[in-house]
């Protein structure tokens, strides 16, 4: 079983050019434009957030996962800029098994700039030496091949492409999952 405390205090984790901090309520304008741009949310089945109310609802969602330790997300700014950018995280923790599910988006704007990679190295860090997972995984649409790149760039194994087994917005979406284990990190 996992120990898992995010709240004392909450991690926040460095890298050469990011900081991954705790989203806050102030973050609403961004999650809003992260969350209702069809760009960022092409290979993710869930509705448009139309609105900053709805933005509000997704981050009182991260929040109370965090508070209750059954999730933890950060907000990616670079270093010199406060602004969030991009939410990463570990999803649908399974303390049983010592296994996570990673998530991540970014604004269009940002890239193709290896920050969505910087930021996945450093949450995998704290995921195997802090929260000691044993394993971490990754649910992509198959047709994210940017998705995928980072993936493999970062030793994770494809383990199974699901054919049509989500139903969103009139239609089946493949999903095919990605896995590392914690002996294969580097």
């Amino acid at each position: 079983m996992l120990n898992l405390n995010f709240n004392n205090p909450f991690p926040v984790i460095e890298t050469p050019r990011l900081m991954l901090r705790r989203v806050a309520v102030e973050d609403a304008e961004q999650i809003f434009a992260l969350r209702s741009h069809p760009e960022t949310m092409r290979y993710i089945p869930r509705p448009l957030v139309k609105s900053t109310e709805e933005a509000l609802e997704h981050f009182r969602m991260i929040d109370a996962k965090i508070e209750n330790n059954e999730g933890i997300n950060w907000a990616i700014t670079l270093k010199n800029d406060p602004m969030l950018i991009g939410i990463i995280g570990h999803y649908r923790i399974q303390n049983e098994n010592q296994r996570s599910e990673i998530g991540y988006m970014l604004l269009p704007e940002f890239h193709r700039q290896g920050i969505t990679n910087e930021a996945i190295q450093a949450i995998l860090v704290y995921g195997f030496e802090t929260m000691h997972l044993h394993s971490v995984e990754a649910i992509i649409d198959p047709r994210n091949i940017a998705s995928e790149k980072v993936l493999l760039k970062n030793n994770f194994t494809k383990e199974a492409h699901i054919l049509e087994n989500e139903y969103f917005d009139g239609k089946f979406w493949d999903t095919v999952i990605y896995s590392l284990l914690k002996r294969n990190f580097k």
